[in-house]
């Protein structure tokens, strides 16, 4: 008796989800699309990315900014490898291996400057790095559901192209960016020997931004 009751029971309980199905007159595949959507909501991971981004752009502002891993551009620049760390704190101070160097009230609204340039270039950086990772996952989305619905590759490509074409434009007024983090750190160079040797940035950096729209 016992064994019959659990028996028509798993069987009903196999049996609904089939129901379910005849009753929508959804097809498998249009079921698996439907998984696909729920497990890759872009407005899910978008969240999660951002919230992530916003905090490093307040750590940014509260913590120091090492200066001696700043590295502008794709060309060879001076191996800093044998230069003690330096940063500079939130409040316009330079630390060299762990030590305040002495600056003037002109220095320090300098440091506080390029502070200040450097982390607005990064800031830029991580809000192109958020589109990307974005498009990432909207373009992973719309591969699946294009192997689903049959869509072509040019087709796929066309759903993403735009959003593409937005993270292009971010990337080139960052680099609109970078004479003004270049003439900060000049007058810092000029008027403090200290920062002297973090001072690797060059015009070509500038110049070559952009450059490769790849």
């Amino acid at each position: 008796m016992k064994t019959h009751a659990i028996a028509g029971t798993l069987a009903l309980v196999l049996l609904l989800p089939i129901a379910g199905c005849d009753r929508s007159g959804q097809s498998d595949a249009q079921q698996a699309a439907a998984e696909v959507d729920k497990q890759t909501s872009p407005a899910m991971i978008s969240s999660e990315i951002h919230k992530a981004m916003e905090q490093a752009k307040r750590e940014l502002a509260t913590k120091d900014i090492d200066i001696d891993h700043i590295h502008v551009g794709h060309g060879e620049h001076r191996d800093r490898g044998s230069l003690p760390k330096a940063a500079i704190t939130p409040q316009g101070d330079l630390l060299i291996a762990g030590k305040t160097a002495e600056a003037t009230p002109e220095q320090h609204t300098l440091l506080l400057d390029y502070r200040q340039q450097v982390i607005g270039i990064a800031e830029a950086g991580m809000d192109i790095g958020e589109q990307g990772a974005n498009l990432g996952t909207h373009a992973a989305k719309e591969a699946i559901w294009g192997a689903l619905t049959g869509k072509s590759d040019k087709e796929i490509e066309a759903g993403i192209k735009p959003q593409a074409e937005q993270i292009k434009i971010a990337a080139m007024k960052l680099c609109q960016r970078l004479p003004g983090l270049l003439g900060s750190q000049q007058k810092l160079a000029a008027v403090m020997p200290e920062f002297r040797p973090y001072a690797t940035m060059t015009q070509k950096d500038v110049d070559d931004c952009g450059r490769d729209d790849n």
